[in-house]
């Protein structure tokens, strides 16, 4: 088994306050996204990727007011993202909440964690439509829809359909275009340290410097503005 960093997620308030920080902090205008009817929510992405993380991209996510109601059911929105405390920070600023780690094997990641006592959450098949095909996925979604250990224990992903000879074939990277923007590395800090570490060892994600500490998620990446750090502080 295989994981490795898929994306970053960053929560605003609105997706307008979303593009404006991203503009802001690091000297982009982030492309076009979807909406998700299931969990009422809509989002823009860009490209992050680089040599040591090829899969990356960012993602900037927020509740879509414009949501049918009659689309919704009654889950919980992925991410926490209803929970009131982190919509009060977000509201202040957009952070980074959490990240996505893509994997090869998505029921054996799953029940890789729960042999380390972590219920990631069922498994939900997704797929949402482009110009040049369908992108189709598997993601773990808990019921409550906590994100576990601050956000720094990544969501687990799939991508393409099982039976499919190249998987990764539709996957979001081949759609964006570079953004001037490229991920250097990620820190985790959390007082769990060590039960993280044995976590990520049992999906085989490696790259990600974990150390003990208050709970922190720290991106590094490279931008038009310079090397900018991006941080979870806690949330």
């Amino acid at each position: 088994m295989k994981s490795q960093i898929d994306h970053l997620v960053v929560m605003a308030a609105t997706l307008e306050a979303g593009v404006a920080w991203c503009e802001a902090t690091l000297g982009i205008t982030p492309g076009a996204g979807g909406e998700h009817d299931k969990y009422g929510t809509h989002n823009r992405l860009f490209k992050i990727a680089s040599p040591k993380h090829p899969l990356a991209y960012f993602e900037i996510i927020a509740i879509n007011p414009d949501a049918e109601k009659a689309k919704r059911t009654n889950l919980a929105r992925w991410f926490d993202m209803d929970n009131m405390a982190l919509q009060k920070t977000v509201a202040q600023e957009p952070r980074l909440i959490t990240f996505v780690a893509s994997t090869d094997d998505v029921k054996s990641a799953r029940h890789a964690l729960r042999t380390q006592e972590i219920d990631r959450g069922q498994i939900v098949h997704a797929s949402r439509k482009l110009n040049k095909g369908t992108l189709n996925w598997q993601i773990t979604v808990r019921e409550d829809g906590e994100r576990l250990f601050h956000g720094c224990l990544p969501t687990l992903i799939q991508w393409g359909k099982p039976e499919a000879a190249d998987p990764l074939r539709l996957h979001p990277r081949n759609s964006l275009p570079r953004s001037g923007v490229t991920l250097q590395s990620i820190t985790i800090q959390h007082p769990s340290a060590p039960k993280l570490q044995a976590a990520y060892e049992a999906i085989g994600l490696e790259g990600v410097a974990i150390e003990t500490g208050e709970a922190n998620i720290i991106a590094h990446l490279q931008t038009p503005k310079g090397l900018v750090q991006v941080q979870s502080l806690g949330v």
